[in-house]
């Protein structure tokens, strides 16, 4: 197999739950040689179960996800020695990524700063809640709280008189971490240009607010932003949420509504609809939407949504359906994508709605025509491979079992 389109880059990893060890998840499914650097009990992400809720589950297919086909090296890097180990092994990155908070960081001298003025070429990575300045550079914060909460994304997804959802966990970290490796690529690019290394930095705010770019920009430059409409009131009634007669949901996709009216009309059986001067141009229909849409929700109450996904096809109605979890997992259309992969040496999947799983592993969400990505293995054990790096750095056997000793090492 070719090598992977990363392969010959080192990664130096030292991050915690998901956001920065996701990254470096991405770039070892992309080829690159990825070393997490843990504290001998291990990224916390490990017991995730036990920690949320008490669990005794012993797996944690998460943290397999964003840790899978990467090294472990187990190191104190609270003491002077494992500082001066960890300091030896970046010598030897290309890429050093961290989540970690910026205080901790610059009290055990692995700040920006300190590494780049050391270090010319390395790319340095950094992924927090809120960003490197600013009064709460230092606080911390999870995907919920800084992406969802603080970006404005979880009120701007608030129905008026509504709650706040409650956004599926790891949502903001995962696209942190893809916004993250496209500027270490990004980096890597620019260095083989210029040779120079320098600081690469998102957060989780940044990109919450980047994700509901379309509603930040509105208000910046129009002075106004849209409240998200109840489902009886859309702005384009053929662009909305309907319920099929078995109570499964889907996604009418009639952006252009003009364009895509007749089409639902036909689908529907409602072409007397198109005559009524209620419905008759995009305005009227967005004016009338309430009527437009208890006409909709009757019609469509009629059949079960596999019955309206053929009838949808045969007149190219655009939708799509709003589908659970076992759906997805066995979905032709996701496995097809890609969206499953194997990850040699990794526990078998579990069964969903009474069908083995496709696989057992999400895949990265990018493929390459030339070089192959994905998983190279199961996740490492924690200091897996503490005894192959720390040699490959010019430690003796005697010098190991010193660090052990001394508990820098595990």
């Amino acid at each position: 197999m070719a090598p992977g389109a990363l392969a010959g880059v080192r990664v130096v990893e030292m991050g915690l739950w998901v956001a920065g060890p996701a990254a470096g998840g991405i770039l070892a499914d992309w080829g690159a040689e990825v070393i997490k650097v843990e504290m001998p009990g291990g990224d916390p992400m490990r017991s995730l179960f036990a920690a949320l809720s008490g669990s005794k589950e012993p797996r944690c297919p998460p943290f397999e996800l964003y840790n899978r086909g990467k090294k472990s090296l187990a190191l104190d890097i609270n003491q002077a020695q494992g500082r001066e180990l960890m300091l030896r092994l970046l010598s030897t990155a290309d890429v050093f990524v961290t989540n970690m908070r910026p205080q901790f960081l610059a009290r055990v001298g692995l700040d920006p700063d300190s590494l780049r003025s050391r270090y010319k070429r390395l790319i340095y990575a950094s992924l927090t809640a809120y960003g490197l300045q600013g009064p709460d550079s230092d606080a911390p914060g999870y995907d919920m709280a800084a992406f969802s909460g603080r970006s404005g994304l979880a009120e701007r997804a608030t129905p008026a008189g509504g709650q706040p959802p409650i956004l599926p966990g790891g949502l903001g970290d995962n696209v942190s971490a893809l916004s993250l490796v496209s500027g270490i690529c990004a980096a890597l690019f620019h260095r083989e240009r210029s040779g120079q290394g320098q600081l690469v930095a998102t957060s989780l705010l940044r990109t919450g607010i980047y994700s509901i770019g379309m509603d930040v920009s509105s208000r910046i430059g129009l002075g106004r932003a849209a409240s998200p409409p109840p489902r009886t009131k859309p702005q384009n009634p053929l662009m909305n949420l309907y319920c099929a007669g078995d109570g499964k949901w889907f996604w009418l996709v009639g952006a252009q509504s003009e364009r895509h009216w007749p089409a639902i009309a036909s689908a529907l059986g409602l072409t007397a609809l198109m005559d009524d001067e209620r419905f008759k141009t995009p305005r009227d229909r967005r004016r009338n939407a309430p009527a437009l849409v208890a006409e909709l929700d009757a019609a469509l109450a009629q059949r079960s949504r596999a019955e309206w996904a053929e009838i949808f096809r045969a007149q190219d109605v655009w939708w799509a359906p709003v589908q659970s979890i076992d759906e997805v997992i066995v979905d032709p259309q996701a496995i097809a994508a890609g969206a499953f992969v194997h990850v040699p040496d990794a526990a078998e999947p579990a069964a969903a709605s009474g069908a083995d799983a496709p696989a057992n592993g999400v895949a990265t969400p990018v493929d390459f025509s030339a070089t192959p990505a994905g998983p190279a293995g199961a996740p490492p054990g924690i200091g897996a491979d503490t005894d192959t790096i720390v040699s490959a750095l010019g430690y003796s056997p005697a010098d190991l079992q010193k660090l052990r000793e001394d508990k820098v090492l595990s």
